[in-house]
């Protein structure tokens, strides 16, 4: 039975995301053999989440993968993910929290997926803070240049906001002086 199982998660990861059809067919079929089956769970939720735009079904999938394993390692970006696009930052930090104790966790992308849990709450110093922790513990040079990238992305809007700023109190204070 087992191997009929991993036969159609084979079949299901290999289609998905080209073809949704094939990817659903394969993910029933192997669910009829292990309904409880966290790769099956966390491969559902992903389509709920990026195709159908269906956050909190999504969620589910992904809290009953990480119930039947918490060390289905490659579950917890993807839920984060999830929490993020539907800006439920609480629960986004404590899965973050979580996922760093996880023995095997890729620490550099969690510490990425923080970085974006704070730019998106607008604390930009915060986010930078953690861009930083996860070049530290990335062992890939493709991974580095991303983080690069993000750095950029969250020190232009820094800058935005401060010109936005001193903008503002320049104005204030030639409103003061008529």
């Amino acid at each position: 039975m087992s191997n009929l199982l991993d036969k159609y998660l084979f079949q299901a990861l290999d289609a998905y995301p080209y073809n949704l059809e094939e990817t659903v067919e394969s993910l029933n079929y192997a669910l009829s053999y292990d309904q409880r089956n966290p790769t099956a769970l966390s491969l559902l939720g992903q389509i709920y989440a990026e195709n159908l735009k269906n956050y909190e079904t999504a969620k589910e999938y992904f809290q009953q993968a990480l119930a039947e394993d918490i060390y289905a390692i490659d579950v917890y970006p993807k839920y984060i993910n999830v929490l993020l696009w539907n800006e439920d930052y609480k629960e986004a930090e404590k899965l973050i929290e979580f996922a760093l104790t996880v023995k095997g966790t890729d620490k550099a992308i969690l510490y990425v997926k923080k970085g974006l849990l704070f730019e998106q709450k607008k604390k930009y110093k915060k986010a930078l803070k953690y861009l930083k922790l996860a070049k530290e513990n990335t062992y890939n040079n493709l991974f580095i240049e991303e983080i690069k990238e993000e750095k950029e992305r969250i020190k232009s809007k820094m800058s935005k906001k401060k010109s936005t700023d001193a903008t503002s109190k320049s104005t204030a204070k030639e409103t003061k002086k008529k």
